[in-house]
């Protein structure tokens, strides 16, 4: 389990590499969410998502000898990125096995900061049997986009950093895919500020996180046709077994709220961010967490990687 010197570490690693990624407020989605919300934009982050954060921590732990046969991990794009900018900055190759159909900004940006990427179908079978045949080839070392400790941890500096700039808040809402972040994020309150509740926020249509905590036992995805990419991926053991222990619950939207979602902070907040980052908004906007009408609530917006609309 990862404890408190494991945060202290982490956080004093990554303020060296990461930005400071502001806070930014909205009095017209105050209004609209009926509580008092700040966002802590890691759109801002380099590589564009929170993603860095535990990319670097799990890079720059890898023992010499091992980090000198390069990193290699599957992702649909923002963890491809933070470990491909990673594993530049250690000076070591990365191998990134993306879905066909990932976003092009973010196959590119993986490409720019160096990646080597290897091309799969877009289902978690495909990547995982991708990522083998890499490792068998390369003997590169496997960053897990969720389950490596090392990530979560990373993802969990997050909210620390969030709480040191608003430190007044009650609970804070994290987008859920494969669980990092969330498991992260739970797993520091829980350490730092045990009376913080930290829910997470799902699609429906990628809803394995709130099968597996609603049943209590760990369940592979069904569907995941979602237009939060990046939240298509899975729970692992690691991830599960953190929220199932600190995650103060998890509520599932639709796909049309989390566009209304991301509509609005477009719009309201002139921010530029991916559909997943909308996704804890979305929840207000349906009404799912009733709780926190007129609390002070933390939103981990979580990356701004999409492409240019088409215009015509």
């Amino acid at each position: 389990m990862i404890d408190t010197q494991d945060f202290v570490a982490a956080h004093r690693l990554i303020r060296r590499y990461a930005n400071l990624t502001p806070i930014c407020t909205s009095s017209s989605l105050d209004a609209i969410c009926k509580a008092e919300i700040a966002w802590k934009c890691e759109s801002f982050q380099k590589v564009g998502a929170f993603k860095f954060r535990g990319a670097i921590n799990a890079v720059f732990s890898l023992p010499k000898e091992e980090a000198a046969r390069g990193v290699a991990t599957h992702s649909s794009g923002n963890h491809a990125q933070a470990v491909a900018l990673a594993a530049k900055m250690a000076g070591i190759p990365a191998h990134i096995v993306m879905p066909e159909n990932a976003p092009p900004v973010k196959v590119a940006a993986v490409k720019g900061y160096g990646g080597k990427v290897r091309f799969c179908s877009p289902t978690l079978e495909a990547r995982e049997a991708g990522l083998k045949k890499v490792i068998e080839e390369t003997g590169a070392a496997f960053i897990h986009p969720s389950e490596n400790l090392k990530v979560i941890t990373g993802q969990g500096t997050a909210l620390l950093e969030l709480l040191e700039q608003a430190p007044e808040l009650e609970a804070v809402l994290v987008p859920v895919g494969g669980g990092g972040l969330a498991s992260g994020s739970a797993r520091a309150a829980a350490l730092f500020h045990p009376g913080l509740k930290v829910y997470g926020v799902e699609p429906e249509q990628a809803d394995d996180a709130w099968r597996s905590l609603t049943t209590g036992k760990l369940v592979r995805p069904e569907h995941t046709d979602t237009i939060a990419d990046g939240l298509r991926t899975a729970l692992g053991p690691n991830t599960f077994s953190i929220l199932s222990q600190h995650l103060a619950g998890i509520v599932t939207v639709s796909e049309q709220a989390i566009l209304d979602a991301l509509r609005l902070i477009w719009e309201r907040m002139k921010l530029v961010v991916e559909p997943s980052a909308a996704v804890p908004l979305a929840a207000f906007l349906e009404n799912k967490v009733p709780e926190l009408t007129g609390k002070r609530v933390g939103i981990i917006l979580s990356g701004g990687n999409v492409s240019f609309p088409e215009w015509s």
